[in-house]
């Protein structure tokens, strides 16, 4: 478990999604917050100019205070990318992020900032595209093969703190039909009970189940066919889920690919209109 939120802003407005959810999130789970401000496009001859984080830090604390959250702050220079990511590898942190405002060239050309994040933050990361409160559905994407668990673990002490309700899924994905093994086959067969069979990921939802049950979480399972990213997306728009915690391809050995192509994670905090809680594989 982390220990402490890392929430980052450049100045741009849309990053005060991160901050006034991490604070609530941070006085749910009564831990410590770091602000972490970035400023880009340091002028030297605009030195005296007020600084757009001036005023988001200012609103920061008063939320800060209102909470009742232990907080720190810390302003650094350079690209946002690069200094978040220093930064959140440096400790134990969630680092809660939002867009940081880039222009659509630049999206276009390097992509967007959370592809950069997942790539280079090895801590859990919590992706805040838009509000959404309060937080009391939670979708939990796994994959069968295990390398959700770290994720898995966090969205489960998540739902405790803020009592959501818990649903945990599966996607089986399109079979190439020279490829069609007998377990694959059991898999599409019994998509209605899956978790009641004893095919791999039958028994991770089965495993997940319990495990959000022992913990006194509401909880449920369920399955879907079809494409993953196409599935996930459909699921949380007929699910009206406020959360989405889906394992990170990053960290984990080539066999997560069956799974979570590289894109698969980043295309769903892309596509979604809530946050998305990741973290990458741990092995023992």
């Amino acid at each position: 478990m982390a220990l402490e939120f890392l929430i980052t802003t450049n100045g741009f407005k849309g990053t005060w999604s991160a901050i006034e959810y991490g604070a609530w999130l941070a006085e749910a789970m009564q831990m410590k917050v770091t602000l972490l401000g970035v400023t880009e496009r340091l002028n030297p001859a605009a030195i005296d100019d007020h600084s757009p984080l001036e005023d988001v830090f200012e609103r920061a604390v008063g939320l800060f205070k209102q909470k009742g959250v232990e907080y720190s702050l810390e302003v650094q220079h350079g690209e946002a990318e690069h200094a978040i990511a220093e930064k959140a590898n440096s400790g134990d942190f969630i680092t809660v992020v939002s867009p940081l405002g880039r222009p659509q060239l630049r999206r276009w050309l390097t992509g967007r900032s959370i592809r950069h994040f997942m790539e280079t933050i090895k801590r859990p990361i919590l992706y805040v595209p838009e509000l959404r409160l309060p937080l009391k559905k939670i979708l939990i994407s796994i994959g069968g093969l295990g390398y959700e668990v770290a994720a898995e673990n966090l969205a489960f002490q998540v739902a405790k703190a803020v009592q959501a309700e818990v649903t945990i899924m599966h996607v089986i994905p399109p079979t190439d039909l020279d490829y069609d093994y007998p377990s694959s086959r059991d898999v599409r067969e019994h998509k209605n009970d899956l978790a009641e069979t004893d095919t791999l990921p039958g028994r991770g939802l089965r495993t997940a189940l319990e495990i959000a049950q022992e913990a006194g979480l509401k909880a449920n399972v369920t399955a879907r066919q079809g494409n993953i990213v196409d599935e996930i997306l459909a699921e949380v728009r007929e699910g009206n889920y406020d959360m989405v915690c889906m394992g990170s391809p990053y960290g984990a050995s080539g066999g997560l690919r069956q799974y979570y192509s590289p894109n698969v994670t980043a295309e769903i905090a892309e596509s979604v209109h809530c946050p998305v809680l990741t973290a990458r594989y741990k092995r023992e």
